[in-house]
């Protein structure tokens, strides 16, 4: 714990934190972007995402994937929350091992986060559903359209980031 941060700080900024996430996602969602593969987003909300990896910790980055998969269980299917959860998860992780083992910038995690959730949510939809097809299919436009997101969402992130940082800190917690 930060010296003079209470965990109530901490737990207000991670609150504030989420609900910009969901913001960024229902922006998102009410101006839809033309992409190549349907369902295909561009994930604003992993910004904020990005930004628990990098200033908070491993723990707060899962915490909020965890969080956004409960947010679309309680406003969608629950098909969507695993789905959502399934991404997230593996997304994090992936950026956590870029940023551990290639010792990646904001570019590279962000488009292996990107490129990480859609594999993710593919192979989930693909045991859901019963179709191995689905991985041949949807694996390269997929794979191309995380490469261009992660691309913009890293841009997107260099560019927030002083507004974020802005945000009073609860301070950095366990990874």
């Amino acid at each position: 714990m930060t010296p003079g941060r209470s965990s109530a700080a901490r737990v207000a900024h991670m609150g504030m934190l989420f609900a910009l996430a969901l913001v960024l996602s229902l922006l998102e969602g009410a101006a839809p972007l033309p992409l190549p593969v349907p369902g295909a987003r561009i994930g604003l909300s992993n910004i904020v995402v990005m930004y628990c990896l990098f200033l908070r910790g491993a723990g707060s980055a899962y915490l909020l994937g965890v969080l956004k998969a409960m947010f679309v269980l309680m406003t969608r299917q629950a098909s969507g929350a695993l789905l959502s959860l399934s991404g997230g998860i593996l997304s994090i992780t992936a950026m956590l091992l870029i940023m551990r083992f290639y010792k990646g910038g904001f570019t590279a995690v962000s488009v292996g986060g990107a490129v990480a959730h859609n594999l993710g949510q593919l192979f989930c939809a693909s045991l859901y559903l019963g179709e191995k097809n689905i991985l041949l299919f949807y694996l390269p436009p997929l794979a191309a359209v995380g490469v261009l997101v992660g691309l913009l969402t890293a841009v997107l992130f260099r560019a927030v980031l002083p507004a974020i940082n802005r945000i009073p800190a609860g301070g950095r917690e366990g990874s």
